[in-house]
Formats: C-alpha cells, structure tokens, sequence
C-alpha cells in the first residue's frame, strides 16, 4: 500500500525537497522522514530472519555492540530510533533500512580486531541510515515504475500485479541493494566523523579498508564477495579517499583493541562450532548424509545451546525420510530459540508428513508470523483443503504463488487445481470462428500445468425465429498442458448479423504435473 500510494504522488504531482541532514544538500524527497521510520520499523523483523535471525547464545556480544553503536548515533546528525542487532550468520556482512534499523553479522564481528573497527563498520551503516542512502534508492525504483505507468496508460497496459510481492520483499531489496559509489564515499566519510566525535580513532577506518581490499583479493571463495563486499565494495579509491578525510581529522583516538578482545572472547571462542557447522551445511548439500551428520554433531558438542546445530541434524534427518527424528530436532531448536521461524516451518513439515494436523497447523502459523514464506503458506494452503476450506486453501496459496520458486510454483498448481473445476474460463482459452459454412468451431487452449478432460461449453444465440436458444456440449477429449484442440459444433449456419455467445462452464482435472 505504500508503495502504491507513493507512486500515485509522483503522478499527482506531490513531491517535495528537504536539506539531507548529514551533507546539507537539498534533495527530492518522495519518502518523507516518517514513512523512512515506518519502512525499517515493518522490516527489521523480517529481515532479520532473511539473514539467519538474531544471535542469541551470546546476548552480552548483542549489548556491547548495541552500547558501541549508539555512542555513535548520539553524536550523528539525525536523531532517528536507532537499533543495533547481531546477526547469526556466519556470512561477513552488515546492513541498514531506512530510520536506523542496523544489522552487523556474526561472521564479520569474527573479522574485526578493534572496537574502533567495529565503530568504523557501524558509523559507515548509520551514515546510509541518516543520510536516507535507503530511500533514495526506493525514489529511483519508484521513479522508475512513475515511468512505466506512464507508459502503461499511453499504450493501454494496466496490469502489473507482477510488482507486488510479501511483506518481507521489499526488506529484502533494501538489504541486498547494492550501494553506488557516491553512497559508500559518502557513508565513509561521515561515518570517520561520527568515530572522531565519539573519541574513536578514524585512522581505524583506513586500516579496516586497507585489509578488505586485500580480502576482496583473496578469499573469493569464502563468503565475502556473497557478503559485505556485495552491496558495500572495497575499493582502492575508498582507501585513498579514506586517507585523505583521517588526515583532516584531530589525531589519535581510542582504538579499545582489550575491550574488543574481551567482548568478543565467546564469539571467538566457538567460532570452530560454526566453521565446523557451515562445513556440515555444504555436506548435507552434497547429500553426504554420514558426513554432514558428524560434523553437526560435533558442531553441536561445542555449543549445545545453538538452535542451528539441531535444525541441522533435523535437515538431515528429514532429507532420508527420517521424520519423526527431525521434528525432535527441529523442537529441540525451538526449544533454544523460540523466535527464528526456520525451526518451525521445518517442524510443521514434518508433523503434515507424519499426519498430525493440528500440530503442523500451530507450527506453520507460527514460521509465517516470524517470517511469510511460500512454503509456510502452501502447507497451510494443503491443510485447508484437506479440512475442506475451499475458500481459505485458496487464499492461502495466493500468497504462496508470490513466489517464484518451487514453492510458489507448486502452490500456483495447487490453486489452478482447486479453482480451475469451478471457474473453468478463467484459465481455459476459448475461441469462436465461423467455418466457410458459417458453421460455430471453437478452439479451446490449455496454457496450465495441469491435464483436464470432459470441457463442458454452453452455446447461446437467437435462432431466425427470435428464439434463444441454449446448447450444452461435452468434449470428452483429454487436453494435456500447452495444447490447444479445434472442435466443429454442428451448430448453424449463421447469418452475418447473429449473435451467439461461447462460454466454458466445466472440467475436471485428471493429472497434475509432477513436482
């Protein structure tokens, strides 16, 4: 709805301009300042379960890192509602959406060797935040789609349902945006002001750039080109520049390297639980079940606390059809952390596998108010219908088929499957032609997935005599997906000015395509 109602302003004319607060630079502002704040307020959630959920083995590393951040933002210049939040994700990254909502991943704290480095990485994060980085780059989309609309109704094209998507969507785009280069200058150099106000040593923001330079080089394969370095770049210019903004800064600063090392010490110290863990992840990719399972639990004797090792050994379980141990595992995780919504959409998979209903139903629920998945709808979408709630199965997968992956795609079947028997025409095509006889054809197409037979077609026309008339055909044919099959109805001849209408009104579906 928001997006909705932004574009119809920039077609309405109503836009504005306001002074960014960080650069003093008047700026066009589609996004006011209170949509920025409800914008991050309705994604931090969701993102944060995007990105692995929230580390909680270790609540004392979330409270350091949320003291740090907010040293820095009391001395910004925008008071925004800042949050910081560690992220349980082994991938080196670090994010912010619109209003101040910040993210830092476990998997760089691991990297860091400085509470002045971690000061550099969440200073640069706050600067996206105040200086609306976030929104500007919704404008440009939003401008964008200003266009197409615009084009839309030049040439008569209305329909773009293909825009909308789930409510973590558009979190999903903020975060995974990849920055442009004026953005990451800009974060870098405000973000060293923000360290030297708060009593930080900014010459620790060169050093940090310096060694993800050399980082970007070579390791390549170790996540940091899928992580930070995806939507925030290294860059030898960004070095230089950074060079360039310490030498206009007062000296010197606290680097606190102790009080890093001591904050972090637990991190660091079952860090191989999580190597070993994300070793067992590519394992159980490789379908190297034995191996995967050792190595989780391993992983799992390390840090007996952690969520993810049980929903490991869950996911392997549940890969060689071993479901009542998985939904053990997968409570067993819930159990350690009850707010990440992988362990219950997994644990509601099983329990549909394993037939209990009512649990299945409480866990789905669940993963969906966590997270809206496809597939936390398409297992609520088929437990509907198996209860015989037509009308809640099809609303269900119509979220489901949002997505377009294999979830989305199975419960796009699903809803033609249920839907097509009793609204045949709205996914059979249909065409009428009259022969060299002006005799009725028709041909009716079937653009789905799915095999239906038995198409039941009502004709209707005024015969010379003014009577209508009415006429019912079966077509016993069987027609397969993406085949079309031309039908002489014995009907007429038609003189040139009568009318006559074609309508589908029934079929059934006799296979459906395999997953």
């Amino acid at each position: 709805m928001l997006r909705s109602a932004l574009v119809a302003s920039i077609l309405l004319g109503v836009t504005s301009c306001v002074v960014n607060p960080v650069t003093g630079e008047t700026e066009l502002a589609l996004v006011s300042a209170a949509d920025e704040v409800g914008i991050g307020d309705a994604q931090y959630a969701p993102s944060r379960q995007m990105q692995g959920g929230d580390y909680v083995v270790d609540p004392a590393l979330m409270q350091y890192v949320r003291e740090v951040g907010q040293r820095l933002a009391d001395v910004s210049d925008r008071a925004l509602p800042y949050d910081f939040v560690v992220l349980n994700s082994s991938v080196p990254n670090a994010w912010a959406l619109p209003g101040g909502k910040i993210a830092v991943n476990r998997g760089l704290l691991a990297e860091l060797g400085s509470e002045a480095e971690l000061a550099a990485v969440l200073g640069h994060e706050i600067v996206h935040a105040a200086a609306r980085h976030g929104a500007l780059a919704m404008q440009r989309g939003l401008l964008l789609q200003t266009v197409m609309v615009a084009t839309a109704v030049a040439t008569g094209r209305g329909d773009y349902s293909s825009w909308a998507v789930g409510a973590a969507g558009l979190g999903a785009q903020l975060i995974n945006q990849r920055n442009g280069r004026e953005a990451e200058l800009e974060s870098d150099q405000y973000g060293m002001l923000y360290m030297s106000r708060a009593g930080y040593d900014p010459q620790a923001a060169v050093t940090l750039q310096e060694t993800f330079v050399r980082l970007s080089e070579g390791r390549p394969d170790q996540g940091w080109v899928t992580g930070l370095f995806s939507s925030h770049p290294p860059s030898a210019e960004r070095v230089a520049k950074n060079r360039v903004t310490a030498a206009g800064l007062p000296a010197g600063g606290d680097l606190g390297r102790e009080r890093y090392q001591a904050a972090t010490a637990s991190l660091r110290r079952v860090e191989p639980a999580y190597e070993t863990y994300d070793q067992a992840r590519r394992l159980l990719a490789d379908k190297n079940f034995s191996a995967a399972e050792t190595q989780a639990l391993e992983a799992m004797g390390l840090v007996p606390s952690e969520g993810h090792f049980h929903a490991l050994l869950g996911d392997i379980d549940a890969a060689q059809g071993r479901y009542t141990a998985a939904a053990v595992h997968y409570a067993d995780a819930t159990a350690r952390n009850e707010e990440y919504f992988y362990y219950h959409l997994r644990n509601g998979d099983m329990q549909q596998r394993l037939q209990r209903w009512d649990e299945a139903e409480a866990s789905l629920n669940r993963s969906i108010n966590l997270l809206p998945t496809a597939e936390g709808y398409l297992g609520l979408g088929s437990l509907a219908e198996r209860r015989g709630d037509r009308a809640a199965a099809l609303e269900l997968y119509r979220s489901a088929a949002q997505s377009s992956g294999t979830a989305g795609q199975a419960a796009k079947d699903a809803l033609v499957r249920l839907d097509l028997p009793v609204n045949p025409g709205q996914y059979l095509a249909l065409r009428t032609a009259l022969d060299t006889n002006a005799m009725l054809q028709i041909e009716i197409g079937n653009p789905t997935r799915l095999t239906v037979a038995d198409i039941g077609v009502t004709i209707a026309y005024t015969d010379q005599q003014g009577t209508t008339r009415q006429i019912t055909r079966i077509l016993a044919d069987v027609l397969e997906p993406s085949t079309a099959r031309r039908v002489n109805t014995g009907i007429g001849p038609f003189p040139p000015a009568q009318n006559y209408a074609v309508t589908i009104t029934s079929t059934h579906v006799v296979a459906q395509p395999q997953p």
